[in-house]
């Protein structure tokens, strides 16, 4: 038995763990565990954001048991104090843990450089603790100060400093920038009262940018209302103040929150480590280029404690979530033929793609791309590149369900607009106000099946003249439109829908067939699709009637087409200044759509029973979900599906477009209201979420 051990749950340690379970899936001789102090992995970069009050702390913390769901990784949630090397022993508060090959994952702490009282005094913001505790500082201060009577102590709780103008720091200070107005208008307090103070002793905010960006940054802050405080030394921090020197010069300012994030440094627990084997700046490990401990080859090294130097470069790797992603899978890979014997080492060439900060909700800067050729990209592009990143390492974490968490808590929960696309995503709107559109949708659906029935679909075949009709109806429109652009002869324009429209001559006797009658067919078609006009038109052209059908082909408003795989028609049964809503129609024309109705629908009588039997019951199915409120998510989704597949083969009329937005506003969650869904969603998602390939591919929410 080959035992891996991991020490640290953060980026690269969930990363390098869940590639690990993968590599070794089949091998149950190996085993992969875990060891972190917290039951949940953390989003350490959004941490500014539940600090400032934008997104719930749940927005942050992921489970390990859900992370690990299905897969043969071991987690123990244990605080992690040494490293026995020559035991090979991992030394834990609750327990010891043997390994074979252990890789340190530990992640960082903050750094106070021995600044007297920056320990003690201080806020970090380096873990959820500290983003839990720092929001509800921050609200505490507003409430004592809504409530203080001295306008000095009022001032003092209303100042804020944060301490470090890196990429932690400016995003805090925008986020906190954002937030203050939002806190003063429920506590009635004037913005102008509020201080916020960005302090570092660089020159420039975020100076691994270019200067440009860095300069796009501090005008950000200042039109936020943040004071740069640059250039500056904090030499000491006091439980109401903090010391600032400027040249030579020591000011003391009043405060009420001192927020750090002025550096960090390898965990206790790596620094410890480093007193066995060679180490490096701020405590982090020095590695050999397979990402092994240069003294010790079963001892990996990822994420935020690699010291490490790539060739050609001149600097360690940087602490960024790159470094840890690109990490774990090399270390993954290295252990796998470590064990195994199979396949080479690979040597780490990591390859950054840059760098993006985000000011607060709404704002932001990036500078991406690759080495040797780096953009710089505008506010909105940034935020979305910012999320886009978010999103990608969510997939490989928890899948869907940390997408749908994440969308839900950064766009569609979104209060004060505190998002690059303002408050347009966010829910507002009560939903049982959805509650008498989704009893008419249901109800239109309903008819509509049951008028199919009336109109003899699960008697005989019926889509020959259903398709044809239609088409012949369209072929009739676009030769009216070619006779008028090149003037050519109406009987030239009369051949042309001929020949566009052959399938369409059984119609008559398709129709007569089915219900005695071509008018009461009609009708039933129009209360299914609303083609009926299409068909009307085909069934005059079928029986003869073809220049009253070219009188009354109407009007092409719409023949485009995009490179041959699809074309779009907007057409008029009239003339543009006799239609109302209900001539106009539009279709979705898919050559390969088309040929395959032709080649393997049309020719065979039990293929069309076959579709004519599904669409009707899908109808009559559609309309009870959606009328009693059960499972109206996936009875939505197939209403879409069906207004699609007549949209692209028979065209829909305008004034049936009502049923697809009103399938999309119902699309989530509308039965819960005054429905069955109220009742039998939640015990469905209880009895999904306990499958075990369910949990493994993540395919459920919370």
């Amino acid at each position: 038995m080959k035992r891996i051990v991991i020490v640290g749950g953060g980026y690269a340690g969930v990363l390098t763990a869940k590639k690990l379970a993968k590599k070794f899936k089949k091998d149950p001789s190996t085993s992969v565990t875990l060891i972190d102090k917290n039951p949940f992995h953390t989003m350490l970069t959004e941490l500014h954001e539940v600090a400032a009050g934008r997104v719930e702390e749940d927005n942050i913390r992921i489970s390990f048991q859900k992370i690990f769901a299905g897969r043969r990784v071991h987690f123990v949630q244990d605080f992690v104090e040494a490293v026995d090397r020559q035991e090979k022993k991992v030394l834990g508060r609750n327990g010891t843990y043997d390994y074979d090959y252990l890789v340190m994952a530990a992640g960082s702490r903050p750094a106070y450089f021995s600044i007297p009282g920056a320990e003690e005094y201080s806020l970090p913001l380096w873990s959820y603790e500290d983003a839990v505790r720092l929001r509800e500082h921050i609200l505490d201060c507003f409430r004592r100060a809504a409530a203080a009577t001295n306008q000095q102590e009022r001032s003092r709780l209303l100042t804020f400093h944060i301490v470090g103008a890196g990429l932690t720091g400016v995003e805090m200070a925008g986020e906190l920038a954002e937030y203050v107005p939002v806190l003063c208008e429920r506590f009635e307090i004037d913005r102008a009262e509020v201080s916020i103070r960005n302090v570092d002793l660089v020159a420039r905010p975020v100076p691994t940018l270019p200067e440009k960006l860095s300069a796009k940054i501090q005008r950000r802050l200042e039109k936020m209302g943040v004071q740069m405080l640059l250039n500056t030394r904090v030499v000491a921090v006091g439980a109401d103040y903090i010391d600032l020197k400027v040249a030579d010069q020591v000011h003391r300012q009043a405060t009420g929150t001192v927020i750090w994030v002025a550096g960090i440094e390898a965990a206790q627990v790596t620094q410890k480590v480093g007193t066995t084997v060679t180490s490096g700046e701020r405590g982090r490990l020095v590695t050999d280029q397979y990402l092994r401990s240069s003294d010790d080859e079963s001892l990996f090294v990822a994420g935020d404690n690699i010291h490490y130097i790539p060739a050609g470069a001149s600097e360690a790797v940087p602490r960024m979530v790159e470094n840890c992603e690109q990490s774990a899978a090399l270390i993954a890979h290295n252990i796998y033929v470590s064990v195994t014997g199979q396949g080479r080492l690979k040597a780490y060439k990591p390859t950054f793609h840059g760098v993006m900060v985000s000011l607060g909700g709404r704002y932001g800067v990036a500078r991406v791309g690759w080495p040797g050729f780096m953009v710089n990209l505008p506010s909105f592009l940034a935020m979305f590149t910012k999320h886009f990143i978010n999103i990608v390492y969510f997939a490989q974490v928890l899948g869907w369900n940390k997408i749908f968490s994440y969308l839900k808590h950064e766009f569609f929960t979104i209060r004060h607009q505190r998002s690059f696309v303002g408050g347009h995503l966010s829910n507002r709107t009560p939903s049982f106000l959805l509650v008498p559109l989704r009893l008419w949708l249901g109800g239109v659906w309903l008819f509509e099946g049951i008028m199919k029935i009336v109109g003899g679909w699960l008697r005989s075949p019926q889509l020959t003249g259903f398709f044809g009709g239609a088409n012949a109806w369209y072929a009739s429109l676009l030769g009216k439109a070619v006779d008028g652009v090149n003037t050519a002869t109406k009987a030239a324009a009369a051949d042309a829908v001929t020949a566009a429209s052959v399938m369409a001559a059984p119609v008559a006797d398709a129709l007569t067939a089915a219900t005695e009658a071509v008018a009461p067919v009609a009708d039933a078609v129009a209360a299914a699709t609303g083609v009926a006009a299409p068909v009307a038109d085909a069934v005059a052209a079928a029986t003869g009637a073809l220049p009253e059908a070219m009188a009354s082909a109407g009007t092409v408003l719409l023949n485009w087409d995009i490179f041959g795989v699809i074309k779009m028609l907007f057409v008029s049964g009239k003339p543009v200044l006799e239609s109302t809503i209900a001539d106009y129609a539009f279709k979705l024309d898919i050559p390969l759509l088309n040929w395959f109705i032709n080649n393997y629908v049309l020719p065979y009588d039990w293929v069309q029973m076959l579709m004519q039997t599904f669409v009707v019951a899908a109808e009559i199915l559609i309309g009870l979900a959606l009328i009693g409120g059960l499972l109206t998510t996936p009875a939505t989704a197939l209403s879409l599906a069906l207004l699609f597949m007549f949209t692209s083969t028979t065209g829909l009329y305008l004034s049936s477009f009502w049923m697809i937005f009103a399938a999309i506003a119902l699309l989530w969650g509308a039965g819960s209201i005054f429905g069955l869904d109220y009742y039998v969603t939640p015990l469905l998602k209880k009895g999904w979420k306990r499958l075990g390939w369910v949990r493994r591919l993540y395919i459920y929410h919370d």
